[in-house]
Formats: C-alpha cells, structure tokens, sequence
C-alpha cells in the first residue's frame, strides 16, 4: 500500500488503475495522456503533469468524483469531456492551454480557478455548468468561443476578451449567466485610445468601451426553456463590433490630420528637419484589429 499523499506514476501501461490511489504524477516517458485513462477512478484527488505532457486525450478523467486539483504546465489541448463531471474539481494550473474540448469540464460545479490567458479555441459546451466560476481572463490569441460553453455558469461576473469580431459564435454561449455584468478588454486597446490627438475621441471611445457593463445589468440570461437563449451574447458581440467601429473611424481621421499637419510642416521647413525631427513623434502606436471580413 502507499502511504498518505505519495504519488503513483503512471506509466500509460496501466490496464487498470489501483483503486487505493489518490495522487498521480504523470511518468516522464508520456506526452499524452490516453483516452480514458483515469475513467471514474473514485479516490484520485491530485494529477501532475511534467511540462513534457502536451494532450489530454478524450474521457480521460471523466466522473471522478474526488478529483480536486490538477496541474498541466506543458498541456496544449484537453480533448472532449476530459474532465466531465469531476465535481470536486476546484483548480486547474495550466499556462500553455491552447485548446478546450467539447465539454472538457461540462458539470465541474467546483472549478474556480483556470489560467485561459493562452486559450485559442473553446469548444461547445466546454464549461458547462462551471456555477463556481466568477471570473474568466482570455489573453488575445483567443478566436472563438463555441455553443454554450459557459452556459448556465450562474456564478460568472466578469469576463475578459481581446478586441476581435467572430470569437462570440452563437447566441447561448452566455445562457443563464445571471450575474455577468462585466466585460473588459485585454491588449493595448487603452493605450491606442489614450494616443489618438482629440480629447473628444479619447472620451467617445471610453464611453464606448464601457458601454457594455451598462447595458448587461438589465440583459435577459436566459433560462431552460426551449430557445430562451438570453440576449447576453448578441449584446457582447454588437458592442464589439461597434467598438471596432468607431475606434478603427478614429483612428483613420487620426492619420488623416497628421499627414495634414506633416505636409503642411514640409512646406514650411526643409524637408530634412521635417523627417528627421518631427515625423517621429506623430505617430500612433500601433494596434491590431480583427475586424468584420
């Protein structure tokens, strides 16, 4: 038998798993952890991956009911239902989560803490009644979030995405998101705000941006009923796309005036002050938009 808090090694040789064990640290020798590997395992409560492990493959964690902590550095992709239904998992540490499965963690009531600062891809249904989640921060490599992937996480408040249209793909993503009120903007959207030459656009375009955490309050979530998606969804995606809108307007008169006021300096200096001292410090700093095509 193994003493209290001593890891087993997995190997991925295992045909079946000791049901005496409780902590498993994943054997050098794998990259990817296989289907179904750990599949309703009653007493598992701890998982560590070296940073070698980069795939979690489908089911491989499904319905442990002790699972509380997992931690994955070098993990890239967790594949469909990995954790489905590991209701006691409260944290998992990742850094280099680039995709989330279908219904990866569909019905962990307990998760509350996940690092999605690398995510790229959230599946349908990826968080699924999450309802211990308050908080979610994307990074700007994210590009889409699929079908009710935070559906009925009825405890989320705030989430935070880059500046891009099409990441928000169907309109129950947020269904039942009762209290999420707030969304912030990840990247350097402030800083090319703070940038542009009128104080009249600097606050359009901060009453623009904040516009969404005024009009969520009073949002439809949604319900259970068939086609009650809410309205959350559709308002996040219009606001984006009127963000978008103005800030890429602004910007555009903002070349506009200092080409204007560059070729008026250049008729009235030589031309090699103009370009040496002067041009330099008219421009905008620079920002990557994502646009509608």
């Amino acid at each position: 038998m193994m003493a209290a808090g001593e890891y087993y090694i997995f190997t991925g040789r295992e045909v079946v798993l000791p049901r005496h064990v409780t902590h498993v640290r994943i054997d050098k020798s794998l990259t990817v952890i296989p289907a179904r590997a750990f599949h309703a395992h009653p007493n598992i409560t701890e998982l560590v991956c070296h940073d070698g492990v980069k795939k979690v493959e489908e089911w491989a964690f499904d319905q442990c009911p002790s699972l509380r902590r997992v931690i994955m550095p070098g993990v890239k992709e967790v594949e469909e239902n990995v954790f489905y239904e590991c209701k006691a998992l409260m944290d998992v540490e990742c850094g280099k989560l680039e995709i989330i499965g279908e219904g990866a963690f569909d019905h962990c009531y307990s998760l509350r803490s996940i690092d999605l600062s690398s995510v790229m891809t959230v599946e349908e249904l990826a968080f699924y009644y999450c309802r211990s989640l308050t908080n979610i921060k994307f990074g700007d490599k994210l590009e889409s979030i699929g079908a009710g992937a935070f559906r009925n996480c009825t405890s989320l408040e705030r989430i935070t995405i880059p500046l891009k249209d099409g990441m928000i793909t169907d309109n129950d993503i947020f269904r039942g998101c009762e209290k999420m009120k707030h969304v912030d903007l990840v990247g350097g959207v402030h800083e090319t705000i703070a940038a542009l030459l009128l104080e009249g656009w600097k606050n359009v375009m901060s009453e623009e941006i904040d516009a969404i955490n005024q009009i969520l309050p009073t949002t439809p979530a949604g319900g259970n009923r068939y086609l009650e998606f809410g309205e959350i969804a559709q308002a996040v995606r219009l606001w984006i796309r009127s963000v978008l809108r103005n800030i890429i307007d602004y910007i555009a008169q903002h070349h506009r005036y200092l080409n204007e006021a560059a070729n008026t300096l250049q008729l009235a200096l030589p031309s090699d002050i103009v370009f040496k001292n002067v041009l330099p410090f008219l421009e905008l700093p620079s920002y990557t938009f994502h646009g509608e095509d």
